[in-house]
């Protein structure tokens, strides 16, 4: 079989990698490292917890899921009517493993041998659902528990409570499991639904990288994969308004001492423009609030922070936030000061020297990453998601001017656009 290989070379990475947009429907991405004696492959769809609102072209209207059934159908996958994926994995060597996020699902194994044996697998059980409704109600006590354990987990809660503070109606704000009550009404036909419309090979990505051949790659492709017609496949997310829900969340749980996560609301990106925003945030909440900064130091020297404090950006279809958790006896006083530093960089300025450095090391990481076959494949496969490729991280970094994130600040750190979730201890409770 013929397949048109687009070679992708970026000189600053000093490395390649292929595109093939396969016979069936799948686009494949192979970096061939053969220095390497590990081999990487994720095998993933475009689907998240975010896709519950949805139709294709042989629907006549949109049909709304419970929350939690991309989850559900990733544990689903792994068993199949004869026996379990991972079983078949450990003959192999292989370590496998799947995750679920807001935007996509993928399911992965890492090698160093026989991984021809192992991409089939890969490839034939993601391929093969077995849904009885017997076994549905059994996972459904399975991931229930797992859902109270994360509504138990009180530094998961602080953060999600956060997203429930940030995000009025968009997806976002619902945990990625779902509920006790949402996943009660899922059952076979719809996971088989769900599967026929998001698993289809036209919405689906295979990234490979290490120590293998794209030619084997597609010589297994082209044994495993029969062609999958375009199912005109339409996600569709609700209006969001640009202000926070609320301001203030507050609830208690058995914690020692209280937790927090402050989100500032950013207009929602996509392409190199997301890329952008991601590097210009790393930097503000970096150079503003992370460990070497004035900031930190003050606050974690008088008690009111501790080693606990970290920033992370998180953003996706509809959705761009900024944010700190951590521990503190005063969470109020937190956000206050970080709100009064914000003004005080928007007063006086940022500082090019700080900027030149993190650009330095930001760029000495993102080059790292093309040493460790996991994060190449994953960096391949999270990029064509998210509509760019994966060397314009590097590009974008190298093409990254201090005045360009200077300009960004009042975007990207807004205060009037900010929310705080509280975790007290169990005497008391505000929601407000």
């Amino acid at each position: 079989m013929n397949h048109e290989k687009i070679l992708i070379k970026n000189e600053r990475a000093g490395e390649s990698y292929y595109r093939i947009k396969h016979p069936s429907g799948l686009t494949v991405y192979v970096m061939e490292l053969p220095g390497f004696c590990g081999t990487s492959a994720m095998f993933g769809t475009k689907y998240g917890s975010m896709d519950a609102v949805f139709k294709t072209s042989e629907d006549s209207d949109f049909i709304t899921v419970p929350d939690g059934i991309a989850h559900f159908l990733e544990h689903k996958l792994f068993e199949n009517e004869d026996c379990q994926a991972y079983d078949l994995f450990a003959k192999t060597g292989a370590s496998a493993n799947a995750y679920t996020t807001f935007n996509r699902t993928e399911y992965y194994f890492d090698c160093t041998d026989n991984f021809e044996e192992s991409l089939r697998i890969l490839l034939d059980f993601v391929q093969k659902p077995y849904f009885t409704q017997e076994s549905v109600d059994s996972e459904q006590g399975i991931i229930g528990q797992e859902i109270k354990m994360c509504e138990e987990n009180p530094y998961r809660r602080v953060f999600f409570e956060l997203l429930k503070a940030v995000y009025k109606n968009h997806p976002v704000r619902i945990d990625i499991p779902g509920t006790v009550e949402s996943i009660k009404r899922i059952d076979a036909e719809l996971l088989y639904r769900c599967y026929n419309t998001f698993y289809n090979l036209n919405n689906m990505v295979l990234s490979v990288a290490g120590n293998c051949r794209v030619d084997d790659v597609l010589r297994i492709a082209d044994e495993m994969l029969a062609p999958s017609k375009d199912n005109g496949l339409i996600s569709v997310l609700p209006d969001e308004p640009p202000e926070p829900a609320k301001k203030r969340i507050e609830v208690k749980m058995t914690v020692g001492v209280p937790l927090f996560a402050i989100g500032y609301k950013c207009e929602p990106c996509s392409g190199k423009e997301m890329l952008k925003n991601e590097y210009a945030s790393a930097f503000l909440m970096s150079t503003l609030f992370g460990q070497t900064s004035e900031f930190f130091k003050k606050n974690s020297a008088s008690g009111l922070i501790n080693q606990s404090f970290e920033t992370e950006t998180d953003d996706g279809e509809g959705y761009f936030m900024n944010s700190a958790t951590g521990e503190s006896p005063d969470p109020d006083e937190v956000y206050r000061l970080m709100n009064l530093e914000i003004e005080r960089a928007r007063r006086e300025g940022l500082s090019r020297e700080e900027f030149e450095e993190f650009k330095r090391s930001s760029y000495g990481a993102q080059i790292r990453i093309f040493n460790d076959v996991s994060e190449v494949a994953e960096q391949m496969i999270r990029s064509h998601m998210a509509g760019f490729g994966a060397f314009d991280p590097v590009d974008v970094l190298a093409g990254l001017e201090f005045d360009d994130v200077a300009s960004r600040l009042d975007r990207l750190l807004d205060p009037s656009r900010s929310a705080i979730s509280i975790i007290m201890p169990n005497d008391r409770q505000k929601e407000s």
